[in-house]
């Protein structure tokens, strides 16, 4: 008989502690760690001009003093289709080569999921934008791979952004509700991993925290000068038009 009772506790723990697994998740708060790879962040900064005796050894001074590779860390809530991504100021700033704005984190976004808009707070060179817009499309082919991230078990969906930039990301089906960091949303289920290789940056969700957050706490950012990403775009390109190849370069960062 005390047999029979610790056989059916285990099998009511077990029952229980697999529900919870497999609940669906609406509410909560996700911790991600962006991983930057710093010497070959330089060397796409520098463009063709690496190739340069000169920029090869101010490419190899600047490897010389920095780690390879840096990290910084934000939150994301969310509840149901509302999210606000938070960059979190890092205890150590990374040693910076020339101001590359990959090496930073710079937006704080809104995003409503239903009614199909964001607002993103952006500071670029010590301006402040409040970009305003629908949330941006991204074209996912879904795959069959899958990678465990924080915990859960998540599938693979390859995609273009600004016509050019390259994306991977991993998502979750038990995380009801389609987001992710920084702006890349639109698969079926909350982005725990994405990468984009070609510009050498990962963000990967490090703790997911079931909880409920309050409705009133995901509220969209305030300060800025309001436009759009379109007229965004236009502004930049002007401001950067003497730049070399570091314009369209930086100007495709800010986007993102």
């Amino acid at each position: 008989m005390k047999n029979l009772i610790i056989t059916i506790t285990c099998l009511l723990l077990t029952g229980k502690l697999f529900a919870q697994q497999n609940k669906i998740v609406t509410s909560g708060k996700i911790e991600f760690e962006k991983r930057i790879n710093l010497h070959a962040v330089a060397k796409n900064e520098l463009g063709e001009g690496s190739f340069t005796e000169v920029y090869k050894q101010i490419l190899a001074d600047y490897k010389s003093k920095t780690p390879q590779f840096g990290t910084l860390n934000s939150t994301l809530i969310f509840n149901n289709n509302k999210t606000l991504f938070t960059p979190l100021t890092p205890d150590k700033p990374i040693n910076n080569f020339s101001g590359n704005p990959i090496n930073k984190q710079f937006n704080t976004i809104y995003t409503d999921l239903t009614a199909n808009s964001s607002v993103a707070q952006k500071e670029i060179y010590g301006d402040l934008f409040l970009v305003k817009d629908s949330v941006r499309k991204i074209t996912w082919r879904l795959t069959d791979e899958t990678q465990d991230v924080a915990g859960y078990t998540c599938r693979r969906a390859n995609g273009l952004i600004l016509d050019s930039v390259y994306v991977v990301a991993f998502y979750t089906d038990r995380i009801w509700v389609s987001g992710g960091p920084e702006s890349f949303s639109g698969l079926p289920g909350m982005i725990l991993k994405v990468a984009l290789p070609h510009e050498n940056v990962v963000w990967t969700a490090t703790k997911v925290t079931v909880e409920d957050i309050p409705p009133a706490t995901i509220l969209p950012p305030k300060k800025g000068e309001v436009i759009n990403n379109k007229d965004l775009a236009a502004k930049l390109k002007v401001a950067m038009k003497n730049w070399g190849s570091a314009g369209p370069y930086e100007m495709k960062i800010y986007l993102l």
